[in-house]
């Protein structure tokens, strides 16, 4: 500023007493020691409030709202911080103002910076998985073309690879084609009457013969009789306990049990899919539900799978106004659960469970 608040008193101060005394020398019977002392009190008086009305209500507000500029043109947002005005401020409101619209683009900058760096990680986490499979089967594929297709043995070995192969890829691309469909609005939820403990049932028989393999028991527990019925969308439930279940088994060590269980109350099922496996790290659960997050990246990639799959089930949770939660221990296990909204049983599924 051109001129500072002591400048400006000063001059409205010397203004006022010239004035006052001016006025008081016209009055009959002022000596002149009376109109010295006047002219000093109002000299005083008048330099003494209007510098703390300049300085404290006008000048210190105007230079914080230019400090705030300053940071907005320089896009230095985070660095502002709010500052108290007092009540009698007739510049408050445009303080406030200037700030609220800093923090709103701060938040907007913080938010865009996150969506690019998380845009970054994508890129280069479906570049890695897309690669993986592709080299694989260029690789069989070259090799048969070099000469190995004359062999027999070595043809069909080789093809199954490259089958094995391409149909990770198709998985992987199929995954990413339903993400991407649940986050845009595309799929929509057909919500019915479902029974939760029949559908689980299902996928434990379609994992029958992987969990075989790896020995271990996986089994519903629930009252054989009692119907467990949800609202929610049968296809999509579906995908979310295959996908939970497979993990559980997948992550299991052998020789342990995977047990899927229930909480029923008047309102409400909350599903539990429980494991005996390696466990998950406290510092890495809040993140296993990003695309493509393996919490041990190599390892995973032996075991198989997009690396998609509980991010679909996030998805399809929140398509059903729940999500997902998981609690685990370092080796003992974790225990995944959402909760969904409870269904009456029909009238004919009440009689044939009695």
């Amino acid at each position: 500023m051109v001129y500072s608040a002591r400048t400006l008193a000063l001059l409205l101060a010397a203004s006022i007493a010239v004035v006052t005394g001016l006025f008081l020398s016209l009055v009959e019977n002022v000596d002149q020691s009376a109109l010295i002392v006047a002219t000093i009190i109002s000299f005083s008086s008048s330099y003494i409030l209007t510098f703390v009305i300049l300085e404290f209500l006008i000048f210190r507000e105007i230079n914080k709202i230019y400090k705030m500029m300053g940071k907005l043109r320089k896009k230095e947002l985070s660095g502002i911080a709010k500052e108290k005005s007092g009540a009698l401020n007739p510049l408050r409101n445009i303080n406030e103002e200037i700030f609220s619209f800093a923090t709103l683009k701060q938040k907007e900058i913080d938010e865009l910076k996150k969506l690019e760096a998380f845009r970054k990680e994508f890129i280069a986490d479906v570049s890695h998985e897309l690669k993986t499979p592709i080299f694989a089967a260029q690789g069989f594929v070259h090799t048969l073309l070099d000469g190995a297709v004359n062999d027999k043995n070595v043809r069909t070995k080789f093809l199954k690879k490259a089958a094995k192969s391409l149909d990770g890829l198709d998985e992987l691309v199929q995954d990413l084609l339903t993400l991407s469909h649940l986050e845009t609005g595309d799929i929509k939820m057909h919500f019915e009457q479902v029974d939760m403990r029949k559908m689980c049932e299902e996928v434990v028989e379609q994992f029958e013969e992987k969990a075989e393999k790896k020995k271990i028991n996986v089994r519903v527990l629930a009252d054989h009789h009692a119907k467990v019925f949800v609202f929610a969308d049968a296809k999509r439930l579906y995908q979310v306990l295959t996908n939970l279940v497979s993990n559980a088994i997948k992550y299991s060590v052998e020789h342990s049990e995977v047990a899927i269980t229930f909480d029923i109350s008047k309102k409400a099922v909350t599903t539990f899919v429980t494991d005996s496996g390696e466990g998950i790290p406290a510092n890495h659960l809040p993140r296993i539900f990003e695309r493509f997050y393996r919490v041990d990246k190599s390892r995973s990639r032996e075991r198989g799978g997009t690396g998609l799959g509980l991010a679909i089930v996030k998805h399809i949770l929140e398509g059903h106004n729940s999500k997902a939660e998981v609690q685990s221990t370092v080796g003992k296990g974790s225990v995944f659960s959402f909760k969904l909204p409870r269904a009456k049983a029909d009238d004919s599924d009440s009689s044939d469970a009695s």
